[in-house]
């Protein structure tokens, strides 16, 4: 009986204490008057750093975090800040931001959604944040083995961050009728900004390419916050970019060119072709088209969805493999169709070997896509490449 009184009187405490927490985190939103969650499957870091760009140039303070290719946190005064982690990454971590908001009296959060499961997704955005303003940049064909297999299964599980009562920004257009039905039922109003709002000469000054549904959306969001556009745009042009952010940079050696984009962060099929297909027809039709593809051995599935890819749309020249799990990877893309010839593999994880690697394939001039992945050596020869500069 007396155990039993214990056990009792320790499951009281700790509903006690859960209680308070959460009536401590609960204070500390409502502390912060504007709290922006931004969702969906590609752009998430490059939009929030658009939007916390905009509005600190409209005289508001902020704190963006972004989960991108490197964990930062971006302060109200512009500068960065990584965040270390000593374990895997957690949804907890948004609590220790939102803390960190309220103790330093922003005025506007600006959350990259952490979460992959449906149910994570929810308890973020209706536990954890209560959003004034939503985000789902796009919905595209990833992470299927968490939110899939079909494209309505993900667009489901990202309609978990749709905040209730508040504002919802889209650049989403297939599955845009779905999201509006979900988010009339939770009372929240929904602004599609597919991009078309954004002019050429708007879009003149950025120092990487961006895409105009990322600037329409950030600046929907700053409008609407009080920031004019001329100020918000400027003040996005002057921005650091996430480090996976498609960028393009022309080399040369020994006679022979390359024009190396950076989509390794952009490492879903659907995102990949998107890029492609935009790059492949800005090229002569007698320059070389080279995939430069790098793998995870714990990300073999997707390799195969991107050598599939590939095989079925891109009309590559070469396929270059680095990385790891080279043979495996090389097996899926014979298995696709592309010809042995076609396949090379950059052995050394030394990235100035790796560069060398590239050129050696080159005959004379090449469009060379990096895609795959940032890890497994990516972000190493990105890096390396931005400093030949």
């Amino acid at each position: 009986m007396t155990s039993l009184i214990i056990i009792s009187l320790l499951a009281l405490a700790c509903i006690i204490l859960a209680a308070l927490e959460y009536g401590r985190h609960q204070n500390q939103l409502r502390s912060i008057p504007v709290r922006i969650h931004i969702n969906g499957t590609r752009g998430k870091s490059s939009v929030s750093r658009l939007i916390g760009a905009g509005l600190r140039a409209g005289g508001l303070s902020t704190l963006t975090k972004v989960t991108g290719t490197f964990p930062r946190m971006i302060l109200s005064d512009g500068r960065e800040t990584a965040i270390i982690r000593k374990e895997k990454a957690n949804i907890l971590e948004q609590l220790q931001v939102i803390r960190f908001g309220a103790q330093e009296k922003i005025e506007v959060l600006i959350l990259e959604c952490m979460a992959l499961k449906p149910k994570y997704q929810l308890i973020c955005e209706h536990q954890m944040v209560k959003a004034t303003h939503g985000v789902i940049t796009n919905i595209r064909l990833d992470h299927l083995d968490v939110m899939g297999p079909t494209l309505d299964e993900v667009a489901q599980a990202l309609s978990g961050t749709i905040p209730r009562q508040a504002e919802l920004f889209t650049s989403e257009d297939r599955c845009l009728a779905f999201l509006e039905q979900k988010a009339e039922l939770l009372q929240t109003k929904v602004h599609a900004a597919a991009g078309d709002s954004v002019s050429d000469a708007e879009m003149k000054g950025f120092t990487y390419i961006e895409h105009k549904a990322n600037v329409d959306l950030a600046l929907k969001i700053c409008e609407s916050l009080g920031v004019d556009r001329a100020t918000a745009l400027a003040a996005m042009k002057t921005t650091h970019p996430d480090e996976g952010v498609l960028t393009c940079q022309a080399l040369e050696d020994q006679g022979r060119k390359m024009h190396f984009y950076n989509a390794l962060a952009a490492n879903d099929p659907e995102s990949s072709l998107m890029i492609w297909r935009n790059i492949d027809g800005q090229q002569p039709q007698d320059v070389e088209r080279i995939v430069l593809l790098n793998s995870r051995k714990d990300r073999q599935d997707r390799a195969r969805q991107l050598v599939e890819c590939i095989a079925e749309n891109m009309g590559i020249d070469r396929l270059i493999l680095m990385g790891e799990s080279h043979d495996l990877v090389a097996s899926m893309a014979r298995k696709a169709g592309i010809k042995e010839e076609r396949i090379h593999k950059l052995e050394s994880d030394d990235s100035a070997q790796q560069l060398t690697g590239l050129f050696q394939a080159i005959e004379k001039e090449a469009l060379v896509l990096a895609l795959g992945n940032m890890g497994a050596g990516g972000a190493e020869l990105v890096e390396y490449i931005e400093e030949q500069k």
